[in-house]
């Protein structure tokens, strides 16, 4: 079943993927915009065959460790109209939760910047996937079998909802109304690839923005502050070892540095560029700084006013 509902899903997505694609690179090239090279585009076909061929080796046991959890479920849902929306929500609810760990602890960060690395936004970026996240995403959804969801049925609201996810990386749709205030739009998913620091960290939904909304994690496009797409430091070495690895010999390296062993802990829990010493900064402490420099500038001016 999980089979033939996911080939109905790549038969109906895959021309609406070839389409617009297709149409964002001929108006790229019609209006002469750096959208896309060929190094970009190659570099996101091979993340995403690595991170498919991976899914496919695990599914198996993901699979079956969901449909275990679903044996000893807590409810039952008989009303297909309540149980499909319900599905949908706390999968999405899910999903936000899995992605601000992914930005928010170094371990999971050096599997997800992957999908970061980019310094292009267009529509092939939604396929630059976080590789080595099939080990693990499932987890996130155990609570929705114990809760009486079918792992067929989360396995398949994952992979349609990816759809919406793929969609919204483009840069030619600017805000789309009150639409902003529920979905994830291509304007909100362009500040989560920024790299400027007021918009590190943000807007981690997946098809719903309610959650970041909610839990403190949302950020607007603001024009005075146009996107800037990529790492803040980026990538000198492409290479395809270096592609996907290269946050993990960042932390090696870390761990190397001598200190006792709650140092080396925090290295690998605590948010991305967590420092025992300065040398790298995390993102809020990237936020504070700037803050704290924007206040004095202010200061600074509005004594020169005064004067």
């Amino acid at each position: 079943m999980v089979e033939y509902r996911e080939s109905l899903l790549l038969l109906i997505s895959t021309p609406l993927y070839a389409l617009v694609i297709g149409a964002e690179v001929l108006f790229s090239y019609l209006h002469h915009k750096p959208y896309y090279s060929v190094r970009g585009v190659l570099q996101n076909c091979y993340l995403t065959l690595l991170n498919m061929s991976l899914d496919l080796l695990v599914r198996g046991f993901y699979v079956g460790v969901l449909v275990w959890v679903y044996q000893h479920r807590v409810t039952e849902w008989t009303n297909p109209w309540l149980y499909w929306p319900t599905l949908l929500l706390l999968e999405d609810f899910a999903f936000y939760w899995l992605h601000r760990v992914d930005h928010f602890c170094r371990l999971f960060w050096a599997v997800h910047v992957t999908h970061h690395s980019s310094e292009e936004f267009n529509l092939t970026v939604g396929f630059r996937s976080s590789v080595f996240q099939p080990l693990y995403r499932f987890v996130y959804f155990l609570p929705l079998a114990w809760l009486g969801f079918r792992a067929e049925d989360i396995v398949f609201m994952y992979s349609a909802t990816q759809i919406y996810g793929i969609i919204v990386h483009t840069q030619y749709i600017g805000r789309l109304g009150f639409l902003e205030w529920l979905l994830v739009t291509p304007a909100h998913h362009r500040v989560h690839h920024a790299s400027n620091i007021r918009y590190l960290d943000r807007n981690m939904g997946m098809l719903f923005i309610i959650w970041d909304r909610l839990f403190g994690t949302f950020a607007e496009e603001v024009p005075e502050d146009p996107v800037r797409y990529g790492l803040t430091t980026n990538l000198t070495d492409h290479s395809p070892g270096n592609l996907v690895l290269h946050e993990w010999k960042k932390l090696a390296a870390d761990l190397r540095i001598p200190g006792p062993f709650w140092q080396k802990v925090k290295y690998v829990l605590a948010p991305p560029g967590w420092s025992h010493d300065g040398h790298s900064l995390t993102a809020d402490e990237m936020r504070q700084y700037l803050i704290t420099d924007t206040r004095e500038e202010k200061i600074r001016q509005e004594k020169h006013q005064a004067v």
